[in-house]
């Protein structure tokens, strides 16, 4: 529910209309875009940003080490301190980010790392290949200390995803050990029993005013052993990073977020805290720093990764966004022009927000496994707004999009058969054809550990109105479930929103009222009420997060079935179903249980 305050909506208001004052069109006819986003610079990847102080990759921050690092012979100084470079030469859009698909049967853990490349500035001769090697017989690590880290909570902490602030080699060891010819020492690149080289798939290509940009996706396998192992990774030879992989009798240790953003009108710098780069920066910074006291196996998103309300900010959409009459909205033809800026809005904002600060070094170092995100409330707005061509292109390219970006599938290379042996993601699990996206729905379900399993239910794709997802989807869901095997305890349940909620049918009500004098005084703008109401059809701002929910009116029967069904199959399997959501802006826990009382009942 994404709603930050009367105050935050004004601004937001007053924002949109000088957005549509503002734009204009270049000296080649086209509209400039609200943001352009290059490529990174030669042999950059997105996790090494220039917003931080950059510190080289092989060398401790202490005076000493540096003191006697002059003492080196010049070559050797040299390559101590250099960071290694890509062969071919690779130009970076955003990426590596990491993905976890499953376990398999036979204990290999299955996964994938995509990157994007601009192409006018990346040699593909040969194509990209990502080299990762581990140890299999690499003894169990000790958790490090909370308290054990030098560096202050401030900075972006010591972190294998971020070349210069990865926890450092003391300089002794470089001296004994000395380095390779990249500059990279050989007591962290010693021999490995397992390396594995793999060809980038090209699996996408983006054609923008900017040139063209590939996607390119890499599938990962390691046998499990007994202990957990860390996975070196590097992309054309270039800069090493690293992730961690449980053992195979381990439970795996994982973080969830959602809501990763800000609403519209709230200043981000009031969040940033002192010393931060960014607001977005102090989770996660916290989140890394727990992640080097003890590895995450994987991050769960658990919706709105990032938020993509601000398509409506695109100059080319101003025209269809500040139209008053509801009918004529409806009949906006989607051109080629708005065609490619929802395209373009897209491309550029998944490359901004996952290649910035601790989220993309998060990333990069933590394998993810998401749920769908689109913009606030797709599915929950009237049949009629999502049909017509420019919101369902919205929703559709959206939707693509995140399915690239997130889930490294690209439905119409990898094809829409789940059977096993079919598909290149082995969790995945097809649903029918949403009505307004143009594509089924992508859930998932995936072991993690021996005893626990999360399903990753896809609540948008097939959203209607008066609808959370098709009962074929249930079925064949519910058909995942029962063929878990017999060991399985514990099945987490991700959804987007929360199932346990207070009901707020007054509220519905009353923000559904054609009388509501609110909702007839922001439509027209009057006393700065504008960001009372949406800037898609012009219901009040909040109805559409209350139609989302599964305890509004029109979900209530769909909801009360499918807990019901879920309290059969924990019954027949013995076993325990956690529901977890986020939306909601707040932390919460809720307990189902079972009414057995009736009238005259004690």
């Amino acid at each position: 529910m994404d709603n930050a305050g009367w105050h935050a909506q004004r601004r937001a208001d007053k924002e949109s209309f000088r957005y549509f004052s503002r734009r204009h069109r270049g000296s080649d006819g086209q509209y400039v875009p609200e943001v352009v986003v290059g490529p990174l610079p030669d042999g950059q990847i997105s996790t090494a940003l220039p917003e931080y102080t950059p510190r080289p990759s092989n060398i401790s921050s202490s005076a000493s080490h540096s003191k006697r690092l002059a003492e080196l012979p010049p070559a050797e100084r040299a390559r101590t301190q250099r960071i290694p470079q890509m062969s071919p030469l690779l130009q970076f859009m955003v990426g590596p980010l990491l993905r976890y698909d499953t376990i398999d049967v036979n204990g290999v853990w299955h996964g994938a790392a995509l990157i994007v490349t601009a192409d006018a500035g990346s040699n593909y001769d040969p194509v990209p290949v990502l080299t990762y090697q581990w140890d299999p017989e690499e003894p169990g690590r000790v958790p490090n200390s909370p308290t054990s880290s030098t560096f202050s909570k401030y900075e972006l902490s010591p972190h294998p995803a971020d070349p210069h602030t990865t926890p450092l080699l003391a300089w002794e060891d470089v001296a004994k050990t000395g380095t390779d010819e990249k500059g990279r020492s050989k007591a962290c690149t010693g021999t490995m029993d397992q390396t594995q080289r793999v060809v980038g798939q090209e699996i996408y290509v983006y054609s923008g005013r900017g040139g063209t940009f590939t996607f390119w996706r890499f599938p990962i396998r390691i046998q499990l052993g007994n202990n957990e192992l860390c996975i070196k990774y590097s992309i054309n030879g270039g800069m090493q990073l690293s992730f961690y992989v449980p053992a195979l009798r381990q439970n795996m240790r994982w973080a969830t977020h959602s809501c990763n953003g800000f609403s519209s009108g709230v200043n981000i710098d009031e969040f940033r805290g002192p010393g931060f780069k960014s607001g977005y920066d102090p989770m996660w910074v916290d989140l890394l720093q727990k992640h080097s006291q003890e590895p995450f196996h994987v991050l769960v998103g658990g919706g709105d990764q990032l938020y993509c309300d601000s398509i409506t900010r695109e100059p080319e959409m101003q025209d269809w966004v500040h139209v008053q009459s509801g009918a004529s909205k409806l009949a906006c033809p989607l051109t080629p022009e708005i065609a490619e800026c929802i395209d373009r809005f897209y491309f550029n904002h998944y490359c901004t927000s996952f290649r910035h600060g601790a989220f993309a070094r998060a990333n990069s170092s933590i394998p993810m496994l998401n749920m769908c995100d689109l913009i606030d409330g797709f599915g929950s707005y009237p049949d009629k707004l999502q049909s017509s061509p420019i919101f369902q292109a919205i929703g559709a390219r959206g939707y693509y999009f995140f399915l690239l970006f997130q889930c490294f599938i690209n439905p119409y290379i990898d094809g829409l058969d789940d059977r096993p042996g079919h598909h290149p993601f082995k969790s995945l699990i097809l649903g029918v054809q949403g009505p307004f996206v143009g594509l089924p729905s992508h859930s998932f379900l995936a072991p993690l550990g021996p005893n626990v399993h999360i399903l990753m239910l896809d609540c948008r794709a097939e959203r209607k109105k008066d609808r959370v997802c098709s009962d074929a989807q249930y079925r064949k869901v519910h058909d995942h479930i029962k063929q878990l095997p017999s060991n399985i305890e514990h099945l987490i349940v991700q959804i987007g929103i929360p199932i346990a909620y207070p009901r707020l049918v007054f509220l519905e009500t009353a923000l559904d009222s054609k009388l509501n004098p609110l909702v007839a005084l922001g439509r027209n703008r009057i006393l700065g009420l504008g960001g009372l109401v949406n800037k898609f059809n012009a219901e009040a701002e909040l109805l559409d997060d209350l139609n989302d929910h599964w305890t509004a009116k029109a979900h209530k029967k769909e909801r009360n079935f499918f807990i019901q069904e879920l309290q059969g199959i924990a019954k027949m399997k013995r076993l325990r179903i956690t529901f977890l959501s986020g939306d909601v802006h707040c932390a919460a826990v809720g307990v189902f249980k079972t009414y057995t009382g009736g009238r005259g009942s004690s």
